[in-house]
């Protein structure tokens, strides 16, 4: 089987619309939700003593390619897959080392409306249930007190460090979740052929999402047609995923203005990093 190509971005920065126009190519086998469990049980909290999420180049291992490989012939048969698994945002280097011809679609979202769009998932959950990680994990073994006591279990993913913010506030966390999964894609980054990385942006999905999946396509050797233009052209009144409303540029000032400007100190030097100005 031909290597992945792997969807991968900050939890609620568009990975799913972004793996839905993909998938609508009908050029790649794909299962229609996340593969965490999988891939923790490679490496994960439960058999890396409750580290992270995160993996690493070195603990690549020949045995987790075939366990992977396998996984994916057994399940959708014989041809290339597209993943889209958040916690995989942190594994870009391990993912890499498994699969080295395997591409990586990175989609960033401005750290304002991602962070707030992550505060309002931890509270609100989705439609189908919410994000919190203790029916993967069971009880976390360091006490969680998240924002003085109203969360006591992390929600997303757990981001290397994350004991440090059991009692911080839920602003502080969804800003390290946010910064600490952008700063680990982007310097794995650096070690990925140009030709494998494809970067795109959540707020070209309003501003030009015909020609942001039109360069995805070209770069992924697929066919852009007539229909898929169309079904492109309408992706900004066609949101997915919702935890609040439709999404839309610079929700934040709506959502959690406050939270948001308190934690902006500490996001702006990685929205910079991203080509965002954290002042606009």
């Amino acid at each position: 089987m031909p290597d992945p190509v792997f969807v991968i971005g900050c939890s609620r920065s568009g990975t799913t619309i972004t793996f839905e126009t993909i998938a609508a190519s009908g050029h790649f086998l794909h299962f229609d939700y996340e593969l965490p469990q999988f891939w923790n049980s490679l490496v994960g909290p439960l058999n890396n003593g409750w580290e992270s999420e995160s993996a690493r180049p070195e603990q690549a291992l020949p045995e987790h390619r075939r366990r992977a490989l396998a996984y994916f012939y057994a399940r959708l048969g014989q041809g290339q897959v597209l993943d889209k698994t958040c916690i995989n945002t942190l594994r870009v280097g391990y993912l890499h080392t498994l699969f080295p011809n395997a591409k990586f679609i990175f989609i960033q979202r401005d750290g304002r409306d991602n962070i707030s769009s992550m505060i309002d998932g931890w509270r609100l959950g989705r439609t189908d249930g919410g994000f919190g990680l203790e029916k993967f994990f069971g009880p976390s073994p360091s006490p969680v007190a998240i924002n003085d006591g109203e969360f006591s279990e992390w929600h997303f993913f757990l981001p290397p460090g994350w004991k440090d913010y059991n009692r911080a506030s839920l602003e502080e966390v969804c800003a390290y979740q946010w910064i600490t999964a952008n700063a680990l894609a982007l310097d794995a980054a650096r070690t990925i052929p140009p030709e494998q990385w494809i970067s795109l942006r959540y707020e070209d999905i309003f501003e030009r999402p015909v020609e942001m999946f039109r360069g995805a396509f070209e770069r992924l050797n697929l066919p852009f047609n007539a229909e898929m233009e169309r079904r492109c052209a309408s992706l900004s009144s066609r949101p997915t995923s919702i935890v609040r409303g439709t999404p839309k540029k610079q929700k934040w000032k709506e959502s959690n203005p406050e939270m948001i400007e308190r934690i902006l100190p500490a996001i702006a030097p990685m929205m910079e990093r991203m080509g965002y100005d954290p002042h606009d």
